[in-house]
């Protein structure tokens, strides 16, 4: 029986990935190099190689070890401020990364690639709802690196090495469990957190934009659905072995939530009732990224069935095992 390996399966979105797929009944071997993942993330019954995947060699002796069908690549430094700070750091983990990834794909066979991609690659779109033939203008190296991303596996496909599926996911949040909850306070619900159970006002980064309420508007989705549609993928994936696939799908609700809309969710989940403070904007904020997400549902039968409430309650549960303190007594 094969395996799929999952590269980067013991971060935050990797352990989700790693528990559908295994409860699916799949059977996984995970690549990561722990620099931001855990090992609590991968369950005793996966093996988890140690490395990361410029490591050539580690590559060809996992791909000789194990009968793998097919790889998803979750290997990125994602953030984007640290992207901008550290550009070359970026390109060499997600770009030179992938190179290596997708070469140690060809030598052993492996034709099968779920990439994950992002709607960073979109930048400032100026539509309604975000389709994959919005015009790709990445604003910063780290959606730089995930269109690059995108060109090689493109690129790859057409000299008949490897067929894939790019999936665009949107603003993650929540937690399939609370232990495995996000333990970065880099988005928006845990940035929110924090300033909630410290007792200070929530941020909200400009509120005159052309949206009803005048704060930005995302597409916010449960990383357990992220989880599930990369399932889907490898399903598609397996289903049509024998044509070539090469397919890129958004990956969200289809349905936007502005910024003060979503604070007023965190506050009735949590009990805390701080009031946001607007500040200035930050650079590059587009005002609304909501995803049509129709294709994934139509092709892959694929839907999101977590709502916001749903995303915002399992993080809050995660963010209150590492600090008891946080629940206020009902």
């Amino acid at each position: 029986m094969s395996y799929w390996l999952i590269a980067g399966g013991a971060g935050f979105i990797g352990g989700h990935v790693v528990k559908a797929m295994r409860d699916a009944g799949e059977r996984i071997v995970v690549v990561d190099d722990l620099s931001t993942g855990s090992r609590n993330a991968v369950p005793d019954d996966v093996p988890l190689v140690v490395g990361s995947v410029l490591d050539g060699e580690l590559l060809a002796r996992v791909f000789r070890d194990y009968p793998v069908e097919g790889v998803v690549n979750l290997v990125a430094r994602t953030q984007v401020g640290e992207s901008v700070e550290l550009p070359l750091l970026h390109y060499r983990q997600n770009v030179e990364g992938f190179r290596s990834l997708l070469s140690a794909m060809e030598s052993a066979n492996v034709r099968k690639l779920v990439y994950s991609s992002s709607a960073s690659v979109y930048g400032m779109p100026d539509v309604e709802l975000v389709t994959e033939d919005t015009p790709c203008e990445p604003m910063s190296p780290y959606g730089q690196t995930k269109l690059i991303g995108e060109w090689l596996a493109q690129a790859a496909h057409r000299a008949g090495q490897v067929d894939f599926i790019n999936l665009r996911y949107f603003n993650v949040a929540g937690a399939a469990s609370p232990g495995l909850a996000d333990k970065r306070v880099l988005n928006l619900v845990p940035m929110v957190f924090e300033r909630l159970t410290e007792g200070e006002a929530p941020q909200i980064f400009g509120d005159d934009y052309a949206t009803p309420d005048g704060t930005c508007v995302r597409d916010y989705i449960h990383v357990a659905d992220i989880a599930s549609a990369h399932l889907a993928a490898t399903r598609y994936l397996r289903k049509h072995a024998d044509v070539p696939v090469a397919r890129t799908f958004n990956v969200g609700r289809g349905e936007g939530l502005s910024v003060r809309e979503l604070i007023s969710v965190i506050q009735g989940v949590t009990g805390y009732d701080n009031a946001p403070a607007v500040v200035e904007r930050r650079p590059g904020d587009p005002a609304k990224v909501v995803a049509d997400a129709s294709p994934i549902q139509r092709e892959l039968g694929w839907a999101a069935r977590h709502s916001v409430v749903d995303m915002v309650a399992s993080a809050w549960e995660g963010w209150c095992l590492r600090h008891p303190g946080a629940r206020r007594p009902l």
